[in-house]
């Protein structure tokens, strides 16, 4: 079934890790710069997701979220290189208007932020099918209610946009009028309306008795169609990701001691 997600469909290496190695990159990407306290460690974790995002080949699917970003960033820099408290050394002027040394770096340290979360969530979301992270997360111990639930989030757009597409050319090879002015789509309104909320509560109906008789409430532990072994390339990952936050940690640690 179609779900409603970012994902783009490609064979290469990241694609093929599991859900939680790129959910653990997430965390890494957030809290070693976070802990570290520096630029360096985000201006690297920033390579990083490029270099992974050219590998999964779709790092030209996150120019638009960054085009948009960049928009927001700018008002930032204008702001902070203005009017942050504490400017005092003069970066450059444009004739009256005074930008601060002080408020660029600040600046310059959120938007290196922003970009390096949007880029390492873009990893996740791009290269990763959604029933396949909410399985990943059952098996980690998620409720398979709840993981249910957000199944069927992603589901149900997808569905709905289908179903209405077809009860609208149902309607129309009866004669239905469904485009022309707005006078016309309104008494179309209800036509085409009422019969996608019969169709989906029906669904509903349906897979409420599907999933009753395959036991879903049964308490036995539950089984997979799929079984997922973690592989050798996962575990490699996720070993080097956990030093990596650990030795940020023992990092700070030490900074706050001495």
């Amino acid at each position: 079934m179609k779900e409603i997600s970012l994902y783009e469909e490609k064979d290469t290496p990241i694609h093929a890790l599991d859900p939680l190695t790129k959910i653990l990159y997430i965390l890494a990407a957030i809290l070693v710069p976070a802990l570290y306290g520096g630029r360096t460690a985000m201006a690297a974790f920033i390579a990083a997701s490029i270099a992974v995002l050219l590998a999964g080949r779709v790092l030209r699917r996150t120019l638009p979220i960054l085009s948009f970003s960049f928009i927001v960033l700018i008002t930032v820099v204008i702001i902070q290189g203005l009017f942050r408290a504490g400017n005092t050394t003069v970066a450059f002027a444009l004739g009256p208007v005074v930008f601060y040394r002080e408020g660029l770096g600040f600046a310059l340290g959120i938007g290196l932020n922003v970009v390096n979360i949007l880029l390492s969530f873009s990893i996740l979301v791009l290269t990763t099918r959604p029933s396949d992270l909410v399985e990943a997360m059952v098996r980690l111990g998620l409720s398979p209610k709840l993981g249910y639930v957000l199944a069927s989030v992603f589901q149900i757009i997808p569905q709905m946009t289908a179903t209405m597409g077809t009860i609208t050319d149902a309607q129309r090879s009866r004669g239905m009028e469904t485009e022309g002015s707005l006078l016309v789509r309104v008494k179309a309104f209800l036509p085409l309306i009422a019969p996608v909320v019969m169709n989906s509560l029906i669904t509903t109906k349906e897979r409420a008795i599907a999933l009753e008789v395959r036991g879903f409430d049964s308490r036995r532990e539950k089984t997979f169609l799929r079984e997922r072994k973690a592989r050798g390339r996962d575990k490699a990952v996720n070993a080097l990701l956990a030093a990596l936050i650990v030795l940020a940690l023992i990092g700070r640690v030490t900074i706050w001691l001495t």
